[in-house]
């Protein structure tokens, strides 16, 4: 068991502040040679703690580190924070050249709705050989025109106003590490904040790593790292030298920040618009994240390995992800729903169990339990692991269900049919369920067979449905926490919530192109990939491929290909 860390004290926290406060204006008008350095030695700060991390990692979540899904902490963790770096820093390199970061080839379109698309990935040819058949765009909103795009980019590194610097409050999350220092990147790099990141007592053991691999930015006065529950939270959010907050976690937690705990005074100042705390806050706050099974006719190997695509957005991470796949939505008068909806749990019932390493786990599931005592548990419950769980046919027209409602972050999974005349009516009314009926905004995909989406009548059809769908990462044929990796793409809810509807939060991270008025990302990904992608918990290379795509990310090489295409053959 993992010690829990010292709360950082009082005094300590007011000298961070202090530190970041001296810090803040130096850094707002830093060279862009001296940030590009700063990048560099936080990259080769990674390597040198990469280990100690994800030993750390594996010890607190019950992982074997020789286990295939300990490769799923290399991936959430400095695989995807090296990337994050290596892609700002040739985001600043453009913005040293040519005052923006240069777009790829080709890459400015426009949707069938008349916004305009950026297709930020692939980017080099490393990606088209690792991801084929991948693809990332991000549409702006509806006042960003090709003619206006330019102007609208990087903007902070452009304004004819002198930088003015800010101390930012990072409230990390306590599922994935590297949610807290590529935050922490995202402030720094495009937003030109200093950061006061405070660990989540869930995995504040990560903090360590992080203060000595960002070690030039702390040493600079630029990057602050403390410890601490609720009190340290509440104190540094009300502290006069913090200028504005972010925060990943849960919808509660962004409202006792700004209402104040539930009550009648909260009550008082959401009638009033009168926040007890009045600082700008953006925020990650999680999702009843659906997926949407167009119908069609499927082989043998599609219904397999959707069923294992399935499966993997559902058990990566203990399901303890705002990504995790929690509706399964299908087509009622498909013919092979039951068939794909036996073959998911299927898969779910070979996954192997995770621990329950989450705080309110088992109070959480038993809450869905007591609602739906038809659950599947797909195999036993013990002190340590809440079993993956399927629950099937819930109504759809039961709005009010907490399957749709409530976030469940533990391995439930509800499954929920739409009934149509045809497939097209299925869409369009599918689109209206999840934008009116299900919680949240932050991510959702879609599984379309190239057929029918290929098909002349059905192919506005689905177009117009991934425009319509009011969601930061729409992802077609994958899970769209792939948004979340490539880093390239946004992450974030999708735009229009306000304080006092919250839902999935305000603001995007990751968005290494420095889009400054992005609405959503969306996906795009083969129906069937071969071999079988490293995120899918089937897959018996993960931890191999992981560790080989790290120091890929940390270094690109060709040379370095060969073997991460190895390990991808043999899982």
């Amino acid at each position: 068991m993992i010690e829990p860390m010292t709360p950082t004290p009082i005094s300590e926290l007011d000298a961070a502040i202090e530190a970041l406060t001296e810090g803040k204006d130096r850094f707002a008008t830093l060279a862009i040679s001296d940030r590009i350095n700063l990048i560099d030695h936080a990259v080769d700060g990674i390597r040198a703690v990469e280990e100690a991390w994800i030993a750390r990692a594996c010890e607190a979540k019950g992982l074997d580190p020789a286990a295939p899904n300990s490769g799923e902490e290399w991936l959430g963790g400095p695989m995807v924070t090296l990337r994050n770096l290596r892609l700002l820093r040739q985001s600043l390199m453009d913005v040293r050249d040519y005052g923006r970061p240069r777009l790829p080839d080709n890459s400015i379109k426009t949707a069938i709705n008349g916004q305009t698309v950026v297709q930020v990935f692939p980017d080099t040819m490393f990606d088209k050989l690792l991801y084929q058949g991948f693809t990332g765009e991000i549409w702006m909103e509806p006042e960003i025109t090709l003619d206006n795009l330019e102007a609208s980019t990087a903007v902070v590194y452009n304004s004819d106003e002198p930088p003015v610097g800010a101390v930012s409050l990072v409230l990390g999350a306590g599922n994935v590490s590297s949610i807290g220092p590529m935050d922490v990147l995202y402030k720094l790099f495009a937003e030109n904040e200093v950061c006061l990141l405070k660990m989540n007592p869930v995995n504040e053991y990560v903090g360590p790593f992080v203060e000595q691999a960002f070690s030039s930015f702390v040493d600079a006065g630029f990057l602050r790292v403390v410890y601490g529950g609720a009190e340290v939270g509440d104190y540094l959010c009300k502290h006069p030298g913090v200028d504005n907050i972010h925060i990943t976690g849960s919808d509660k937690t962004h409202d006792i920040i700004v209402w104040g705990p539930p009550g009648e005074e909260r009550e008082r100042r959401l009638a009033d618009d009168d926040p007890v705390n009045p600082k700008p806050i953006t925020s990650e706050l999680g999702c009843v994240t659906p997926v949407i099974v167009v119908p069609g006719k499927w082989s043998a190997a599609d219904l397999a390995f959707q069923a294992q695509n399935v499966a993997a957005m559902v058990a990566n991470n203990g399901s303890f992800n705002c990504n995790a796949a929690k509706v399964l939505i299908v087509h009622d008068e498909w013919k092979q729903k039951t068939e794909f909806v036996d073959a998911v749990k299927q898969a779910l019932t070979t996954t192997p169990r995770r621990a329950a390493y989450y705080p309110g786990a088992h109070s959480r599931y038993d809450s869905f339990l007591a609602a739906h005592p038809e659950a599947d548990k797909l195999g036993p419950r013990t002190d340590d692991v809440v079993p993956w769980t399927l629950i099937r046919d819930v109504d759809s027209a039961n709005h009010d269900d907490m399957c749709f409602t409530t976030e469940a972050f533990c391995g439930v999974l509800a499954q929920t049919a739409i009934s149509a005349e045809s497939t097209a009516d299925y869409v369009r009314s599918v689109v209206d369920f999840c934008n009116d009926h299900v919680w949240g905004t932050l991510s959702c995909s879609m599984i379309v067979h190239p057929k029918v989406h290929k098909d002349a009548a059905l192919n506005p059809v689905i177009e117009q449905a991934i425009a319509d769908l009011r969601y930061g990462t729409v992802a077609v044929n994958h899970w769209a926490a792939l948004a979340y990796g490539l880093c390239s793409t946004t992450w974030g809810a999708y735009p229009g919530h306000t304080n006092k509807d919250i839902q999935s939060g305000v603001g995007v991270v990751h968005n290494t192109f420095l889009f400054d008025k992005p609405q959503k990302t969306v996906i795009r990904g083969p129906f069937r990939v071969a071999p079988k992608p490293p995120w899918f918990a089937s897959n018996k290379r993960t931890h191999a491929i992981a560790r080989r795509l790290t120091a890929f990310e940390a270094d690109p090489s060709v040379l370095k290909i060969p073997g991460i295409v190895f390990n991808s053959l043999l899982g």
